[in-house]
């Protein structure tokens, strides 16, 4: 009987102590069966890197094109200072993604903040991986506002 109720005292011990530290972390706590990995059509996790020459490159296409298009002259020339910020912040049950920020150095010599997420799954028919970002001062209708806050983790 003792035995038993140390098992089951030792038991909610770990379990308030994974539960601490998931909060302390800012993670929520994910039963093994409701990952992500395991659905009925998984998700994996592997997405590519931050400095990943595809995912760069979807951006460049993406901002020039949106530049010429819509707003004016301005055109991505180099990255830099790229670095990840968070992988799968939101929990191991959600699409996994990979939040990255860095610079961006436009045409017209200024640099800018920018802050992405490759996001899995979410790409053409959800076949592939695709990119969100933003471009600190030149969201120009806000949608990631306040100041690519809403781009980030």
């Amino acid at each position: 009987m003792r035995r038993a109720l140390l098992r089951t005292a030792l038991a909610s011990l770990a379990l308030l102590t994974a539960a601490a530290s998931a909060e302390a972390s800012g993670r929520r706590i994910v039963h093994p069966a409701d990952r992500a990995e395991n659905r009925t059509v998984p998700l994996t996790g592997a997405l590519p890197a931050c400095d990943d020459p595809a995912v760069l490159g979807e951006i460049t296409s993406w901002f020039n094109t949106r530049e010429s298009r819509f707003w004016g002259p301005l055109q991505a020339v180099a990255y830099d200072r790229i670095r990840p910020i968070g992988f799968r912040p939101l929990g191991d049950d959600l699409i996994p993604r990979r939040f990255c920020t860095g610079r961006i150095a436009l045409n017209d010599g200024t640099l800018h903040r920018i802050d992405y997420s490759v996001r899995e799954n979410l790409g053409l028919f959800g076949w592939t991986w695709n990119v969100n970002w933003c471009v600190s001062g030149l969201d120009r209708h806000r949608a990631y506002a306040p100041d690519c806050k809403m781009a980030r983790p």
